[in-house]
C-alpha cells in the first residue's frame, strides 16, 4: 500500500542513524485492446517455502518490523492468474493478501495469518486502451515506469507520488499524490476505471471492470477504489487514467500534460543555529505560506514542498521539494524560501537543479533509503498551522535529552490546490479542504530498540494531539496509504474513532460497497473497511 513514497522524512535521519459492471471471464479480462504493443506475460509461478525464491518475495516488504511466512507466493501475469490464485486460496480456506510494489508501513501483507501472496509485480504494462479511450496501468506497475512510459509515448502524466519505485496497485487506491498534485489533482480525479478480482456470496472468485460512467452498475467498486484503501474489496490488477472531461481520441488530450521542466531544491538549516524561538517561528512561516498558497488556481500551486524536522542530534533540518516551471520557478522559489526565513536569523545552505521533467520525476526525492528499517509512522490531515502549544510540543520532542536516537522527524508536506476542488463525497477520499499533510515516522536496524523507538513516535503523536483524545480531529483526519493500527487501539486513540479519521462520512457508503462486493470478508486486515 503505497501512499506518496512512504517515505522522506528517513532519508536523512536513517542514512545517519544507519551510517463496466459486468463480470469479465478470465480471458477476455486479460486481452489486451486492439493495437495495444504489450510482451507476452509471463506464465503465473506457485512458489513454495522449498523454492529458493520464495524468501525473496515473502521479505519483499518495505517495514522490517513484520516478517511474512506465507506457505507461497503466487507470481503472476494476467488477471486470469489472480482469479485463479484468489479461487484456490477460497477454497482451501487460505487468508489471501496482495502486494504490488511492496510499500506498506503496517503488516497487512507480512501477516502470520496470511498463507498465500498474490505478487502483482510481473503485471506491469502501460499503455493506451483504445476501446476504453484511456490509459491502462497494471497494478505492479512502479510509478516510474507510468511516468516514463506516459510522457515518452503520448507527452501525458497523471498526478502521483514522487518515489518512483511505488507500485501504482496501492498508491492508487489511498487516492495518490505527489508533487504535481496541487496542480492538477489526485491520482484518483483521473480514474476512469478499475479491473478488480472480487469473491461472490458463494465463493466464485471472478473479475469485474467498474467505471465512473453513471449508467454503470459497478460504478460503486469504482467509487470505492478512489480513496478506499486495499486489502479492502478484492484484488486490483488494472486501472484505467482519463481525465474526467477530456474530449476526443487523441490520447495526448486525455490526460494532463505535465511541465517541460522542474526545479528541484533542497535548503538545509544548521539544527545548532536554531532556538527554540527561531525553530517556532519557521514552523509557523511554512504553515502561515500554506495556509496563503493553497487556493485552487494560485500560481504558488506550482510550488510542492517538504519541510523534513529531523531530531536534534541529525544535526539539519530540511527543505525539499519541486518547481513545475514553465518561467518564474528561481522566482517562486524565492519568494517561498523568504516567507519561511522571515524572522529566523540562521542562513540556510541552497542547492537547485533544474531538468526535465522526467528526469526529475525518475530521480525522485534525495535520499531515499531502501526496505531496510523497523519503521512506525503516522499521519494527518491539516486545515491550517500547527499551533504554538502544538510546535512547543513538536520541538521538546524532536529535542529530548533522554532520547538520542537521532533517526525520527517529522514532515510537514505542502497540499491543497486543485486537490480541493473536488467534493468529499466524489471519491472516496474525504479529505478536501486542507493545505498540509503530516507525516510522523520512526526508523530503525535492532529488534531489540523496537520499544524505545515506536514509543517515541506514539509519545509525540499523542501531545500534538493531546486536546483531541491522542489523534486529530475527525474534521482533520489521516492518511490511509500511511496507515497506523494504533489509531484502532483505544490505548491510543481516544478521540474519533479510525474511521472517521481516514474516511470521514464516507465510511458508511464504504461499508455498504464492502457488503456487496466482499461479502465473505476474503480480504481483510487492521484497517480494512467492516462490512455494513
Amino acid at each position: 500500500m503505497t501512499g506518496h513514497t512512504r517515505r522522506n522524512v528517513l532519508r536523512g535521519g536513517l542514512a545517519t542513524a544507519a551510517a463496466a459492471g459486468v463480470a469479465v471471464p478470465a480471458q477476455a479480462a486479460e486481452a489486451a485492446p486492439a493495437g495495444a504493443d504489450r510482451p507476452r506475460p509471463p506464465s503465473p509461478a506457485r512458489i513454495g517455502r522449498d523454492d529458493p525464491r520464495h524468501r525473496f518475495l515473502a521479505s519483499r516488504g518495505y517495514n522490517r518490523r513484520f516478517d511474512g511466512r506465507p506457505e507461497h507466493v503466487w507470481v503472476v501475469g494476467t488477471t486470469g492468474d489472480v482469479v485463479r490464485a484468489v479461487q484456490e486460496a477460497v477454497d482451501t480456506g487460505r487468508r489471501v493478501a496482495v502486494r504490488s510494489g511492496g510499500h506498506g508501513f503496517e503488516g497487512f501483507v507480512d501477516d502470520p495469518a496470511v498463507r498465500v501472496v498474490i505478487d502483482t509485480s510481473a503485471m506491469n504494462a502501460v499503455h493506451y486502451d483504445a476501446r476504453r479511450r484511456a490509459f491502462a496501468v497494471e497494478a505492479g506497475a512502479l510509478l516510474g515506469d507510468v511516468y516514463r512510459r506516459l510522457y515518452l509515448g503520448w507527452g501525458v502524466t497523471i498526478p502521483a507520488g514522487w518515489c518512483p519505485t511505488v507500485g501504482a496497485g496501492g498508491h492508487v487506491l489511498g487516492g495518490g499524490y505527489g508533487p504535481l498534485s496541487r496542480m492538477m489533482g489526485l491520482a484518483v480525479d483521473h480514474l476512469y476505471a478499475v479491473e478488480v478480482v472480487v469473491v461472490d456470496r458463494a465463493g466464485r472468485a471472478r473479475a469485474v471492470v467498474a467505471t465512473r460512467d453513471p449508467s454503470d452498475p459497478a460504478r460503486d467498486l469504482w467509487w470505492a477504489h478512489t480513496g478506499g484503501g486495499g486489502g479492502n474489496f478484492g484484488i486490483v490488477t488494472r486501472y484505467w487514467f482519463r481525465t474526467p472531461g477530456a474530449r476526443g481520441d487523441d490520447p495526448a488530450r486525455l490526460l494532463p500534460a505535465p511541465p517541460p521542466t522542474a526545479l528541484s531544491f533542497t535548503i538545509e538549516w544548521d539544527w545548532n543555529k536554531l532556538d527554540k524561538s527561531s525553530f517556532a517561528r519557521l514552523v509557523r512561516n511554512y504553515g502561515a505560506w500554506a495556509e496563503r498558497n493553497s487556493a485552487p488556481g494560485s500560481p504558488a500551486t506550482r510550488l510542492y514542498s517538504e519541510l523534513e524536522l529531523n531530531r536534534r542530534p541529525l544535526g539539519t533540518i530540511i527543505l525539499i521539494g519541486q518547481v513545475a516551471a514553465t518561467s518564474g520557478a528561481e522566482r517562486l522559489l524565492d519568494d517561498h524560501l523568504a516567507a519561511v526565513r522571515r524572522g529566523v536569523p540562521a542562513v540556510p545552505v541552497r542547492r537547485t537543479q533544474a531538468r526535465p521533467w522526467l528526469a526529475a520525476a525518475l530521480a525522485g526525492p534525495p535520499g531515499v533509503p531502501g526496505p531496510d528499517f523497523r519503521l512506525k509512522s503516522k499521519s494527518a490531515y491539516l486545515r491550517r498551522s500547527l499551533s504554538a502549544r502544538q510546535i512547543d510540543a513538536l520541538h521538546h520532542h524532536l529535542t529530548r535529552s533522554d532520547y538520542e536516537y537521532p533517526g525520527g522527524g517529522l514532515g510537514l508536506y505542502t497540499f491543497g490546490g486543485q486537490v480541493n476542488t473536488v467534493a468529499p463525497d466524489a471519491t472516496a477520499t474525504p479529505h478536501r479542504d486542507t493545505i498540509m499533510k503530516l507525516f510522523l515516522i520512526n526508523g530503525w536496524e535492532d529488534p531489540a530498540d523496537d520499544a524505545r523507538n515506536i514509543a517515541w513516535v506514539r509519545g509525540l503523536y499523542r501531545d500534538l494531539y493531546a486536546d483531541t483524545g491522542g489523534v486529530p480531529a475527525a474534521g482533520d483526519g489521516a492518511f490511509i496509504n500511511y496507515p497506523d493500527t494504533d489509531l484502532a487501539d483505544p490505548a491510543w486513540n481516544k478521540g474519533a474513532p479510525w474511521h472517521a479519521l481516514y474516511y470521514g462520512d464516507n465510511y458508511a457508503r464504504l461499508q455498504r460497497i464492502k457488503a456487496k462486493w466482499d461479502p465473505r470478508n476474503v480480504f481483510h486486515h487492521a484497517l480494512s473497511v467492516r462490512p455494513a
